[in-house]
């Protein structure tokens, strides 16, 4: 008897070879920072948050837009990966040159709403939630 494929979340984006493999995007109704050290590198309202369920439950990532993202960030010449639910990504560097972000630059079609925002490794940086629910 084939298995059946049950997910219990409601507007979730599904990898078409792995339906176990989805994510949801949703906005922050809070303002967002992002820090490294005293160094503020994004400041926004428009955050969006991913959740993601594949091969593990994984930690949210705050998604920044790109207008929201001070200067100081470098691109890494020759650094990308892929992801068979997003797209293909790039990535950058901060002043030190640890790799402190990555953006999807070339998303799938069904996940398009990431390209324009950035992402933060949570381990290099410090990011801050605050203020009431807009």
């Amino acid at each position: 008897m084939p298995q059946q494929h049950i997910t219990m979340a409601t507007r979730t984006i599904h990898n078409p070879d792995e339906p176990r493999h989805f994510m949801r995007l949703k906005p922050v109704p809070r303002r967002v920072r992002v820090l490294k050290g005293e160094t503020v590198l994004a400041d926004t309202h428009a955050a969006m948050r991913l959740t993601e369920i594949g091969r593990d439950i994984y930690d949210p990532v705050f998604y920044i837009p790109e207008e929201d993202v001070r200067d100081g960030l470098k691109p890494i010449a020759g650094k990308s990966t892929h992801c068979p639910l997003k797209g293909n990504a790039s990535y950058f560097a901060g002043e030190g040159g640890e790799p402190l972000a990555w953006t999807y630059d070339r998303p799938f079609d069904a996940t398009r709403s990431l390209k324009g925002l950035i992402a933060f490794f949570p381990e290099q940086v410090t990011v801050e939630e605050t203020g009431r629910e807009i």
